[in-house]
């Protein structure tokens, strides 16, 4: 391929300067110096064929090293937002089978007890939270157990069992 770039045309992305610019060390990320390039190819509308013919590999092995990329991302989201609820005032457990509508009073509770204020309205936080949930809670069920902190500045995040 040829080595001219055109910012217009994401086939022709100059990924080394693409990852350079963003900041990318591979000493201090969880993704290998070639998930990073694929995770930022495919950002780019890049299909898997193209990439691999770029990568001098195959589809097959650019749709592994993507599924492992996306998934070790994943993992990473899930490290900080256990980290946060660590060290978050207020954490209140949200079992299976509560009403949706119960979720604001349980948070604004706990909340109360531990000085912080709540950024959110009652709706709004049933949003949040049904939200953030994903498939954990349907409609007005929660169907797997939540976990819901709020931060001393009033950030509200949810996590699922």
């Amino acid at each position: 391929m040829d080595d001219a770039v055109d910012a217009d045309d994401p086939e022709t992305v100059a990924v080394d300067e693409l990852l350079d610019r963003v900041g990318f060390d591979a000493d201090d990320s969880v993704l290998t110096r070639r998930q990073a390039e694929v995770l930022a190819l495919r950002e780019r509308g890049l299909k898997q064929s193209v990439i691999a013919n770029r990568l001098g590999t195959s589809r097959a092995n650019v749709s592994s090293v993507e599924s492992s990329a996306r998934e070790n991302v994943a993992k990473a989201r899930e490290t900080i937002a256990f980290a946060e609820a660590l060290a978050a005032p207020v954490r209140v457990e949200i079992p299976a089978d509560t009403d949706l509508y119960d979720v604001p009073g349980r948070v604004y509770d706990a909340c109360d007890e531990a000085g912080v204020k709540v950024n959110h309205t009652a709706p709004e936080l049933m949003k949040v939270v049904s939200d953030a949930a994903g498939d954990a809670v349907h409609g007005r069920e929660v169907r797997r157990r939540l976990f819901v902190t709020v931060s001393s500045d009033g950030t509200v995040r949810v996590r699922h069992s």
